[in-house]
């Protein structure tokens, strides 16, 4: 693994598990994606990360953004109010909501190791706390990007690389 622990940020995560998946990632790999995603950006960071099931996963994705189906991560930033310079509020990132069934039938579908499509969850959704986006293409390209390089640290394969190799209209490996 190529993340360098002494050059990691100080991450308080809140792991809640509101899953019955029974391969969910424990709580040192979170705190490393989360971590690998925020070097360089931020020094201290405070945030929860919440796995839970199909259901609670719809009913927010359903409340939040209009759409009635699970969705594999769900991203709640923190604002602080205006004025606020506090460094320990400065350091609240929000909640991340991943779903553990969305996660493990995509990672089926694309081939891919459950676990490194866990890893590549945990840091699409931290930098989306950052205020990343991928609405248009240039901020794709810029998220996507990053994304790639925080997961070469941590020895996963490029997230993307079968949306670019496979034929319009293949199925996933």
């Amino acid at each position: 693994m190529n993340a360098n622990p002494e050059l990691l940020p100080d991450v308080d995560l809140d792991v809640q598990i509101a899953s019955g998946a029974a391969d969910l990632p424990d709580s040192d790999h979170l705190l490393l994606w989360v971590a690998t995603a925020l070097q360089g950006q931020k020094d201290t960071a405070c945030l929860t990360i919440r796995l839970v099931d199909d259901s609670e996963s719809q009913q927010l994705n359903l409340d939040y953004r209009g759409k009635n189906s699970p969705t594999n991560v769900l991203s709640f930033p923190f604002e602080a109010p205006p004025g606020i310079d506090d460094p320990e509020i400065q350091a609240l990132l929000g909640d991340l909501i991943i779903c553990a069934p969305v996660v493990a039938r995509e990672a089926a579908e694309q081939g891919k190791p459950v676990q490194d499509h866990w890893a590549h969850m945990v840091v699409h959704g931290t930098l989306h706390l950052l205020g990343y986006d991928h609405i248009e293409p240039t901020e794709a390209e810029i998220m996507e990007s990053l994304e790639r390089q925080i997961l070469a640290r941590l020895d996963i394969a490029d997230p993307y690389w079968l949306d670019y190799h496979l034929p319009t209209g293949s199925p996933a490996l």
